[in-house]
């Protein structure tokens, strides 16, 4: 008795694309946090010292680098929507 609406390529196929997916969205998390440090370590250990305008070129940086983390989950977001499409 077999049944003829299971096909293990389409299993196999559904898994791999799974397991894709996670490892983009485990990606995501880890370049938030680093797009973050980033930018913090600019504008504090780079130009706050060296200008000697703490603590204001760090939020500056701060805040540039949670936004470019943002813009790369967004990226991400719409490239994974765009394949979803297909």
């Amino acid at each position: 008795m077999s049944n003829s609406s299971h096909n293990p390529s389409n299993d196999k196929e559904k898994k791999r694309e799974l397991f894709r997916y996670l490892g983009i969205a485990s990606t995501v998390g880890i370049n938030l946090v680093i797009c973050t440090f980033i930018g913090f370590a600019i504008g504090y250990y780079l130009l706050d010292r060296f200008f000697n305008t703490f603590p204001w070129l760090t939020i500056i940086f701060t805040v540039l680098g949670i936004v470019a983390g943002f813009k790369y989950l967004f990226k991400i977001v719409s490239k994974i929507g765009n394949d979803k499409g297909k």
